[in-house]
């Protein structure tokens, strides 16, 4: 956590008052008896997390101390990234405008604001422009504007360029090559400065409601088995949901309130990517590469980013993007992405060099037909939450900050109304809805609302290309249709022995490497005392159904070798073993697993990646 010296009295005393209150409802024996439940090999079982299976309805639990401390903000924010600190700082600077008090906390599951960030990223410096004009004079860690655009049609030993002209969605110029774990470290101390409270390594959990249904704000999550700690709950008037991508309290506010029910189901991708010191000779401060194609087949959608930063050092960014919704089940993203760096218009640049880190994430790919209802009694969804991805620039940045820029404007005048009147006891903002579609989001992700969906036809990617060419950069994205995708991306593959199994080139230990090596890079740790938290709902749906239907992808789709299926002890059978200590947080196991039987929940805060400016 950082220092306390650098919050208000107010907020020292609720950390001192949450760690006291922690310790006394210690109940290690119970939570030991859960812990050891959920380990056990009987199959089925409801796993224990109470997001699936409430305390109140588990025996166990009765007689048992469960009051929390609980403190009070104006408005608390879930989720320190570029979203919820945008969010947080324009409701500062809409207070000191109008010379009113509030309070604004933050809670954000990282050790450290920006560790658990990881984008390729380049940037469109939109959103900042706007939201702190004078970023450059602040520092802002801008550093690399883009001087060259290169994109590429791969094949498997040769590349076809293809011209970036002006007004495509790819056109990088006026970009920045940035690394955005050091952006969002940055806008967190410009948050400080204008007094929001920032609380990292603290994860939220579970939201809470007033009788009346409303959202009445969030608690962190228990810690601990051998020595059980409670959470705290923080409530406000408003809470502002910015998890990112597939978040966990996010999927249980869809449920809640509906929100999916007018918009179609969201898809996904999986982004690995790669940082890398290389012979300086090769390095081209500023130039920007896009390639799509080899090694994907035209039916799988995805393609490669390479960037070269002009940080001092000759490093570049390298990463590799799959969507979700590809349907073999043999398919490995991360071999994909190593069998990509082997491809002769990319190796030249890494030879020599060496690997510096390692990370992947999930993103949002749906798009328009996507973005569900974001607002709710007592809160609203911002940022890569709703998914506001613009998918053909690769970029969500800047409508992430505009979300959470529109949501504080919206939000102000509500919480600081002398006379505050509300129909429920959360305050419901439907004003964000409304601003957020006469913003520059919606007329940006509606032009571009048909180029993701336009892929899936016989041609693929090559089909994909020509709609774009024709009704995107002539048309700009003004036909009177909008196709539609094609549903759950957990859906989508096909039976094992329908497809043809993926013979991969074992990595060479200087441009490609194994699993586990890279995830050592990611600087991953979890403490052991604790529940795990990626759970299932019925243990014998592995075996059952994932390994005998489509020969177990979890041990494939999963970037940090979480997933592998094991020999039982007996010898007569397999079962799946979860290393969760490795997990990188990328959620997709809980999007991809075919059976939706996976429950990806958050950790205690602290734990996870440690993006070192990833």
């Amino acid at each position: 956590m950082l220092p306390a010296s650098r919050y208000s009295t107010k907020a020292q005393r609720c950390i001192r008052a949450w760690s006291t209150v922690k310790t006394e409802h210690a109940c290690p024996q119970l939570y030991t008896a859960l812990h050891r439940r959920a380990c056990s090999s009987v199959a089925p079982r409801i796993t224990t997390h109470y997001t699936i299976h409430p305390r109140e309805k588990d025996p166990r639990w009765e007689g048992v101390e469960m009051e929390r401390f609980a403190d009070e903000a104006d408005v608390v924010i879930v989720g320190g990234g570029p979203a919820g600190l945008s969010a947080a700082i324009r409701l500062k600077q809409l207070a000191n405008e109008h010379k009113k008090e509030l309070r604004v906390c933050l809670v954000e599951k990282a050790s450290q604001m920006g560790a658990h960030t990881l984008s390729g990223a380049c940037l469109e410096p939109s959103a900042f422009n706007e939201l702190i004009p004078d970023w450059k004079e602040r520092g802002a860690p801008l550093h690399t504007p883009v001087t060259e655009d290169v994109f590429s049609i791969l094949t498997e030993k040769h590349r076809i360029p293809v011209p970036m002209l002006p007004g495509l969605p790819m056109n990088n110029h006026g970009n920045y090559i940035v690394r955005l774990g050091n952006v969002v470290r940055w806008m967190g101390e410009q948050a400080e400065e204008l007094g929001v409270e920032i609380y990292p390594g603290y994860a939220a959990s579970e939201v809470l409601f007033h009788e009346d249904g409303s959202v009445k704000g969030i608690a962190t999550n228990d810690v601990g088995i051998d020595v059980f700690e409670r959470g705290m709950e923080l409530h406000a008037k408003v809470t502002i949901f910015g998890e990112g991508c597939h978040g966990h309290l996010a999927k249980q506010l869809y449920k809640k309130f509906n929100l999916r029910e007018n918009c179609e189901p969201q898809t996904y991708a999986i982004g690995l990517k790669e940082m890398w010191m290389i012979d300086e000779k090769r390095w081209r401060p500023g130039r920007v590469e896009h390639s799509v194609a080899w090694p994907l087949n035209r039916h799988t959608y995805g393609g490669s980013f390479l960037y070269h930063l002009n940080e001092g050092e000759p490093l570049v960014a390298l990463g590799f993007v799959v969507g979700l919704d590809y349907s073999n089940p043999y398919l490995s993203p991360f071999r994909e992405f190593q069998r990509w760096k082997h491809h002769p218009f990319v190796a030249p640049t890494l030879e020599g060099g060496h690997r510096i880190a390692y990370g992947a994430r999930a993103l949002n790919e749906g798009g328009f037909q996507s973005i569900p209802e974001v607002t709710f009694p007592g809160g609203l969804l911002i940022g890569c939450s709703p998914g506001f991805m613009n998918v053909p620039k690769i970029k969500g940045t800047h409508t992430a900050m505009k979300s959470g820029m529109l949501a504080a404007e919206a939000i102000f005048p509500k919480v600081t109304a002398e006379d505050l009147h509300s129909e429920t006891a959360g305050l419901h903002v439907p004003e964000y809805s409304e601003m957020l579609k006469k913003s520059s989001i919606w007329k940006e992700l509606h032009a571009v609302r048909n180029i993701r969906p336009s892929f899936h036809n016989y041609f693929g990617l090559y089909g994909g290309m020509v709609y774009t060419g024709i009704f995107y950069w002539i048309l700009r994205g003004k036909e009177p249709w909008t196709l539609k995708h094609c549903g759950m991306d957990a859906h989508q593959l096909k039976p094992a022995k329908d497809c043809t199994p993926i013979d991969y080139p074992k990595p060479d230990g200087k441009i490609s490497f194994d699993l586990l090596s890279s995830v050592a890079l990611s600087g991953t740790n979890h403490e052991g005392d604790q529940p795990a938290h990626l759970t299932l709902r019925d243990d014998s749906v592995p075996v059952d159904r994932n390994l005998a239907l489509f020969d177990g992808p979890e041990q494939r789709f999963c970037p940090a070798g979480v997933y592998e299926y094991v020999p039982l002890d007996t010898g007569d059978g397999m079962r799946l073993q979860i290393n969760a200590q490795n997990c990188v947080h990328c959620k997709t196991c809980d999007i991809k697993d075919p059976s939706q039987n996976i429950n990806w929940v958050v950790p205690e805060g602290g734990g996870g990646p440690a993006y070192n400016g990833l």
